[in-house]
């Protein structure tokens, strides 16, 4: 007998009529179906057997269900039915006749700012509701996002939802939970203490794929993402499209700050900046200057661009991720000119001085190194490689050795130049005795 035949796919659960597979996940798969009792259609999503056996996944799911009903929002989609059937637990919602925010921009790429501002209006709006009833979505992103025939947005997937001052230790603490390309980086560390901040996050997120097309962080594994989410380090909107007004290139990295407390406190907030209306903080002071850009080389000879603040590096530094600081160059911005560390106040005091105890060997004491002065990137010693940097823009990598050419040490003088330079001295002494004691004698003979 045939695997299908042995185990037939479900054609009716609990009074409800399965009609299409919508969508499958690691919480349930997503049925089309219909009431029998009224013919009503909605969605069912059936969690696997193998899931309800698990109680943290169980009471999950219910909470799920629990939370939708409780958000009665235009813009979240709602909560019918649960059943604790046995071993198909199933919870019953609106079924939403459109399609994901993600399969529409996969479908007809970036959008427009209007079309963006306009879902992302509604998006807010149902997770502010949300919020006022002290629930964090922690896993908003444009698949969790449904859209109708009409344009009304829709925010579901509420698995992951919980409750700002109790999670009911479904969370483990120091465990991550979410999308890595959307959520927030503290939430990677501890979802369990996941805030309001985090679902602001995870929507300037979701407005950048909107404006560019593109996802954010795309091609990073998980702890790449989280690295780069700490540093601030994402290609700004603008840069992608330069169309793109600067009102909503501000909001979307003010929103993606690393920073929870550089972020709008709230949806409505965050919405303010989209639409001009913000009086928190002035757009050139959204992100910080605190930045720096800098090459280095490891000790296997490859070259490393990093972005971070001053305490980035500093950290990087202390946890030997960057080697010997003598081999790093920096820079306030891309475009250079670069540096050694020693020569920032700020990493000064990271800088080993190779020839210290040399000098002092030497008998040279209370000498400083001169500053180093300003060397643009194209300067550094070439080590090869036509890897593209932020600072080369394709060009040949500046190079990050920490060796720059050898000043030209002056060959050694042969012993008979030295011998003839000797004799000349002589004989122009003993050429102007003579003539000195020549006008003594012609002054003795005048008398």
């Amino acid at each position: 007998m045939p695997p299908e035949a042995a185990n037939p796919p479900m054609q009716e659960i609990g009074g409800y009529e399965l009609l299409a597979k919508v969508a499958e996940g690691g919480m349930g798969t997503v049925y089309r179906g219909r009431r029998r009792s009224d013919g009503q259609i909605v969605a069912i999503k059936i969690l696997p057997a193998i899931a309800a056996k698990n109680p943290v996944m169980l009471q999950r799911f219910k909470r799920e269900f629990n939370a939708a009903r409780q958000l009665d929002h235009p813009n979240i989609v709602k909560a019918i039915e649960y059943c604790d059937s046995v071993p198909t637990p199933f919870l019953v919602m609106e079924f939403v006749d459109g399609e994901s925010l993600g399969q529409k921009i996969e479908r007809e790429g970036k959008l427009t700012e209007a079309e963006a501002i306009r879902i992302m209006a509604q998006v807010c709006q149902g997770l502010h509701r949300a919020h006022k009833q002290n629930l964090i979505h922690r896993d908003v992103k444009p698949d969790n996002i449904m859209l109708n025939r009409e344009g009304v947005a829709k925010l579901t997937d509420l698995g992951l939802v919980k409750e700002a001052e109790n999670e009911l230790n479904l969370t483990r603490t120091g465990r991550g939970l979410g999308t890595p390309h959307f959520m927030a980086p503290e939430q990677f560390r501890n979802a369990k203490n996941a805030d309001i901040r985090c679902d602001v996050y995870s929507l300037g997120a979701t407005l950048y794929m909107m404006v560019t097309g593109r996802m954010p962080f795309d091609g990073c594994g998980p702890l790449d993402a989280w690295m780069k989410k700490s540093n601030n380090d994402f290609v700004p909107p603008k840069e992608i499209d330069p169309n793109i007004s600067e009102r909503i290139d501000w909001a979307i990295r003010r929103a993606m700050s690393a920073s929870p407390e550089q972020r709008p406190a709230t949806c409505r907030e965050f919405f303010e900046d989209l639409t001009g209306q913000s009086t928190k903080v002035p757009a050139q002071q959204a992100v910080s200057q605190d930045l720096w850009y800098m090459v280095y080389k490891d000790e296997e000879g490859t070259v490393h661009t990093v972005k971070g603040t001053t305490e980035n590096i500093r950290k990087a530094y202390r946890d030997g991720l960057l080697g010997d600081a003598s081999n790093i160059r920096a820079s306030r911005t891309k475009q250079g000119p670069f540096q050694a560390l020693k020569g920032y106040p700020e990493f000064r005091d990271l800088v080993v001085e190779p020839d210290s105890a040399l000098s002092t060997a030497h008998g040279a004491t209370g000498r400083r190194s001169p500053t180093p002065k300003e060397t643009d990137a194209n300067d550094m010693i070439d080590i090869g490689g036509p890897a593209r940097t932020p600072f080369n823009s394709g060009r040949m990598p500046p190079p990050v050795s920490g060796k720059f050419a050898a000043p030209t040490v002056p060959e050694k003088a042969p012993e008979s130049k030295g011998l003839s330079m000797g004799l000349l001295a002589l004989f122009l002494l003993f050429g102007f005795g003579l003539g000195i004691a020549l006008v003594v004698i012609a002054l003795q003979l005048m008398k």
